[in-house]
């Protein structure tokens, strides 16, 4: 899958002191109206009486929704220590050290996203120097463009030249987004015209400007009265467009004959001889290469089939792709653009060990980022494929955002559980790696935490990579609150990064763990595909396994551990909460999947079949059955208490399925612990929602898993201060 609302004046003036919610006794939750309704897939009648809360428009489904919503705030506005963690929360998110992310380098100057909080999003500045931040300059502020803080940069792509930069914006977390080229001296737009949707929330979108910057190529959805309404986010193709003229008058380039749910990257050479396009089958992972070229012309470099899944360019006439054909963990293959034709690629970088995640490309050598079952590594060779050692990186740690510095040199990101992102400079003559000004601090003393790499053993025998956080001296008795997330999907590998509220949690005694679930790509393609279509069920036995280690070796104990996922991880806790109910203490699942038999119904659904299968393969549909937490809810259930969280915007997950699975669980639950939705109704997946509504949803979600595990916040014996704002 391609990473709240804004607040109410009556959140903001909550008081300071509510009566206590006593743990697990909230009020009763509002009635949901049940229709009899029968889905027959290969001759299985499947019952869905909450089929009718699909419907986002319907008045009565509103009506439900914001009962839902009166009830939740009903119980979450009145928990004990909720003002001291919104306290809290907020001096962790609005922690004054600013972030950047995203750097390009194009004709000598160097661009970033930067946040820097109490700004509400993230804005596009240029660099002087990545040693003294005090030259850097604002080119773009969302707030400039929106001052109620609702639009964001999906991303943005410089000319080559640098004087130009494209930038799509979209708003209120749609991820629909239109360009808009600006003036890199002035800030100001090249022209009064706006290419809409560029981007979008299903099958994204992307940009690559042609040698001399007079215009581009783009990623282009149904306009106007093309397609029926069912068929706009879909049969994305590629047009060009050059400055000045009208966008209607834009030119087809690519794309009639790509499946119906393509999705393409475009990226220009250096010399801008050049264009790629990677054109995605949906979100399994498959795709394929077409190349623009001086003939004028676009040319299919490889097919599905080929395993292809990356290309770069190089500095030497060549194309460098990364291929999973016969090589699960990745091999790197030379391509010279004279004959760019797959038979004539050669093998620079065989199968090895860890697992090929990228590759960039620089004068004299390249660049191989891998991993190892979440952390990674960044070695180099040269482009003769000998070895030239590794690059000096943090412990368990990851590794990515190569830009180039010149020559060999580039600067690169680096991240770990217990140490803030920081842009290092690596140096070829010295073999050192320097940190730059473009720092993050830490907001809190993460000197005590110790990292544990260990390894749960799934229900198939599989070894399952999991990462524990706790304070040195954390005694394993079995009563530490512990707080278990994953993801398990779509090749995405969840490697180390800094988390200010796992250091919250940290602080109250508890323990942090991050589970390598099967699906990702930690161990490659096969790893992938054993978590993927009709073997997904490894990824909850993986995710069984890994709570059943912290409990079996005293890190906790099932009432006082928590799980908490998004999206696909959201899918995650749903299969985990049914499946083993007794295992956990309190769950939240945000803006996830729960009914799988009808998620292929949703645009972007179409796009996740790929990943999941399709009802109408009479197997996928077993499978799909078998573990669709919708319909795998028993009545009459202890289950533990849960916290669902939506995005009325979201392009990604349609909000029905929070809806859905509240309404099945309250229904069928024996217990008295909360079933509460968080619908909110101003944002979307999750990306571009603001500062200040971001941290109303942490403090929300932290406040209802203190709660519920019987914990009781203390505030930190020291903290922190607060460096002076940029």
């Amino acid at each position: 899958m391609k990473l709240t609302t804004a607040l109410t004046a009556a959140v903001l003036v909550l008081p300071l002191a509510a009566p206590a919610a006593p743990r697990g006794a909230a009020k009763k939750a509002p009635p949901t109206e049940k229709q009899e309704k029968v889905d027959t897939y290969h001759g299985t009648e499947v019952k869905d009486p909450y089929q009718w809360l699909e419907a986002s428009a319907d008045p009565k489904v509103r009506e439900w929704n914001d009962a839902q919503n009166a009830h939740t705030r009903a119980l979450l506005d009145r928990l004990p220590g909720r003002e001291s963690i919104r306290q809290r929360v907020t001096e962790l998110l609005s922690w004054k050290s600013p972030a950047y992310f995203g750097l390009q380098e194009a004709g000598g100057t160097l661009f970033a996203v930067k946040g820097q909080p109490p700004r509400q999003q993230p804005f596009l500045v240029v660099l002087g120097s990545v040693d003294d931040t005090s030259t850097e300059r604002v080119l773009l502020d969302p707030m400039a463009v929106d001052p109620s803080g609702h639009t964001t940069i999906d991303w943005y792509v410089p000319t080559l030249d640098g004087k130009k930069v494209a930038v799509s914006l979209s708003k209120k977390g749609t991820e629909s987004g239109d360009v808009t080229v600006y003036d890199v001296a002035t800030g100001k737009p090249v022209s009064a015209e706006v290419v809409p949707k560029v981007n979008g929330g299903t099958a994204g979108g992307s940009l690559a400007w042609n040698k001399d910057g007079t215009g581009f190529f783009y990623t282009r959805y149904p306009r106007g009265e093309e397609r029926p309404p069912a068929d706009r986010d879909f049969f994305q193709q590629v047009y060009f467009h050059k400055l000045g003229t009208p966008t209607e008058k834009d030119t087809y380039a690519l794309g009639k004959d790509f499946p119906r749910i393509a999705m393409t990257d475009l990226e220009t050479s250096h010399d801008g001889q050049y264009t790629s396009a990677r054109v995605a089958n949906g979100d399994g992972g498959e795709y394929m290469l077409y190349l623009h070229g001086p003939s004028g012309q676009w040319a299919q470099v490889t097919k599905f089939e080929d395993k292809v899944i990356r290309a770069a360019f190089g500095h030497d006439g060549a194309l460098y792709l990364l291929s999973r054909k016969d090589a699960p963990r990745g091999k790197v293959l030379r391509l010279p653009l004279a004959t760019p034709t797959l038979d004539k690629a050669t093998v620079l970088v065989p199968e090895g060990e860890a697992t090929i995640q990228g590759l960039f490309p620089a004068k004299t050598r390249l660049y191989v980022s891998e991993q190892l079952g979440g952390p990674s590594r960044l070695r180099m060779v040269d482009l003769k494929g000998q070895a030239l050692g590794e690059v000096p990186t943090l412990p368990v740690s990851s590794v990515g955002g190569l830009v180039s510095m010149g020559g060999d040199d580039v600067l690169f990101v680096n991240t770990s559980f217990v140490q803030p992102p920081a842009w290092y400079r690596y140096s070829v003559k010295d073999n050192k790696a320097a940190k730059t000004a473009l720092a993050r601090t830490s907001p809190m003393d993460m000197s005590d935490v110790e990292v544990v790499r260990t390894e749960a053993t799934s229900r198939d025998g599989t070894r399952v990579p999991l990462t524990i956080l706790k304070k040195k001296g954390t005694k394993l008795n079995g009563n530490n609150p512990a707080l278990l997330t994953g993801y398990g999907g779509f090749n995405v590998s969840i490697s180390p990064g800094f988390n200010p509220l796992a250091g919250l949690w940290l602080e109250q005694g508890g323990v942090y763990a991050v589970a390598n679930l099967r699906g990702g790509s930690e161990f490659g393609e096969r790893w992938h595909a054993e978590g993927s279509l009709t073997k997904k069920q490894n990824v909850f036995d993986d995710f069984h396994a890994c709570a059943k280690l912290l409990v079996d070796q005293k890190y906790t104990q099932p009432k006082k551990l928590a799980i908490q996922g998004g999206s696909n991880g959201g899918l995650l806790m749903g299969a985990a909460v049914t499946q083993h109910p007794e295992m956990y203490g309190a769950v939240v699942a945000r803006v996830g999947i729960y009914d799988m038999l009808r998620v292929e119904l949703t645009p972007n659904g179409q796009f996740n079949i790929t990943e999941y299968g399709t009802v109408k393969d009479p197997e996928q549909f077993k499978a799909l059955h078998a573990y669709s937490p919708f319909h795998n809810v028993k009545d009459g259930t202890k289950y533990p208490s849960v916290l669902f969280t939506s995005g009325a915007n979201d392009p990604r997950v349609d909000p029905f399925h929070s809806r859905k699975m509240v309404a099945r669980m309250q229904e069928a639950t024996s217990a008295k612990n909360p079933i509460l939705l968080r619908a909110n109704a101003e944002t979307g997946h999750g990306a571009g929602t603001p500062l200040n509504a971001r941290i109303e949803e942490e403090v929300d979600v932290y406040s209802f898993v203190f709660n519920e595990l019987g914990m009781k916040y203390r505030p930190p014996a020291k903290k922190v201060s607060a460096p002076a704002p940029q």
